[in-house]
């Protein structure tokens, strides 16, 4: 979760009903929403990503038998101890355990096995000696082997129950399933996996001045890059986006729209229309709407103007139609609440802490969330403040790989300072 700004001041704007909320605030109403979907398991190759929706405990012991983790013999550690430089040990081979049978017989005083790696060590064993330590030679059709150092007991098996006993704690209750966590699960014969729904998140855009991917440009009109790039925050993040396209800039068709996206899906996200100018569609729509509203303004910097409500228990949140302001939105406000529905044990971006790169001026009662690149210098973590952050600037996105936050009325910060990063999804790519 953001960093609380203490030092923030409430804003107000008649005009518009704006009331402005900390970013920690603003957070937890909106989160508060955020209930966990219902559960559905899901075949172990399609659970990567998805979130645990119950703890997993470990039904039988880890390795479920003692098993050697060497090629060798198995042998009685006791019949070893008379070896020496000048007295070699001979034991006679009763058995060949490959790596997935069982012994035929129990070993006994002056007998061994013969033993694969991985292979469950027979009964009367108690330790296993490498095969680089052994010679052998036949005698009437039998194989002998000879053994020159004594042998302490427990050498080259590993226990069962080494690394999970029965009933242990394998993965807690909303963890994202990682490539580990399948080893893991597919070890334990867990060919289903309980995992939280995907949330159906419905996705529009506002603004008369909006043109399609494909569409060539026209003075005035911009091309809506916001929705497309929801589109893949949403997949990030886990949820199912709906695209749900562009609407222009009339009220009606905006109520229409929202509604039947309240009612069909788990979330909706619009952007655009929320500004404070003339044509403050969302705004206007969400103030109209029977429901509660969340808050319709934020102290920061981008996106201040970010809204939120809920409709018959739907979330709906308004982003900023600046790319920038978007992105930054989504990642404090989107973000979480896509990760509560799935149960996410850790739903907000981790909190870092990285040496400012650079020098960085930004005098303002909000606090501002500086789109930034990380970079590791002699294992020193450092951010380095994108060239251009303002809300409007859409191509230093692909660039960033944190927010830096600056606090309110912070004026001048030096390379070398401390600052805060919130790690965003992904490498670093510095």
């Amino acid at each position: 979760m953001a960093n609380p700004e203490n030092h923030n001041k409430e804003y107000t704007n008649d005009k518009f009903q704006r009331s402005a909320l900390q970013v920690r605030e603003a957070q937890a109403r909106l989160t508060a929403y955020a209930a966990p979907l219902s559960l559905e398991e899901v075949p172990l190759n399609q659970s990567y990503g998805r979130f645990l929706a119950r703890s997993v405990h470990a039904p039988h012991p880890f390795p479920a038998f003692d098993r050697s983790s060497m090629d060798g013999f198995a042998v009685i550690a006791a019949d070893t101890v008379s070896a020496g430089d000048n007295s070699v040990v001979w034991l006679k081979v009763v058995d060949v355990i490959p790596c997935g049978a069982v012994a035929s017989r129990e070993i006994t005083t002056g007998t061994v096995a013969r033993i694969m790696t991985g292979a469950q060590v027979p009964g009367g064993a108690d330790t296993v000696v490498m095969l680089e330590a052994t010679e052998s030679r036949m005698e009437d059709g039998v194989t002998y082997v000879g053994i020159r150092k004594p042998q302490a007991a427990g050498l080259h098996i590993t226990p069962r129950g080494l690394e999970l006993g029965t009933g242990e704690l394998v993965l807690p209750e909303g963890t994202i399933i990682g490539a580990g966590d399948i080893a893991a699960l597919a070890a334990l014969g867990a060919a289903n996996v309980p995992v939280r729904r995907r949330p159906k998140v419905g996705i529009f855009a506002t603004g008369t001045e909006l043109l399609e991917v494909d569409e060539p440009l026209v003075p005035g009109k911009i091309r809506n890059s916001n929705s497309p790039m929801l589109e893949a925050l949403v997949r990030e993040a886990g949820g199912e986006p709906i695209m749900l396209g562009a609407i222009v800039d009339d009220l009606e068709l905006a109520r229409s729209k929202v509604q039947m996206a309240l009612e069909s899906y788990d979330l909706v996200i619009t952007t655009g229309g929320v500004s404070v100018g003339d044509y403050d569609i969302m705004g206007d729509l969400i103030r109209e709407q029977s429901g509660e509203m969340l808050f319709n303004k934020v102290t920061m910097r981008p996106g201040s103007v970010t809204t939120a409500a809920v409709r018959g228990g739907t979330i709906l949140l308004a982003l900023s139609g600046n790319p920038g302001a978007c992105f930054v939105g989504f990642q404090l406000f989107a973000r979480p609440v896509i990760g509560l529905m799935q149960g996410a044990a850790q739903p907000f971006l981790p909190e870092w802490t990285a040496v400012l790169g650079v020098d960085y001026k930004r005098v303002n009662s909000f606090t501002r969330y500086v789109r930034a690149r990380l970079e590791i210098r002699e294992g020193v973590l450092y951010a380095f403040p994108a060239a251009v952050d303002e809300s409007s600037v859409t191509v230093t996105i692909k660039d960033s790989d944190c927010l830096i936050v600056i606090p309110p009325d912070s004026g001048q910060m030096t390379s070398g300072d401390k600052v805060t990063v919130l790690k965003l999804p992904g490498e670093i790519r510095g």
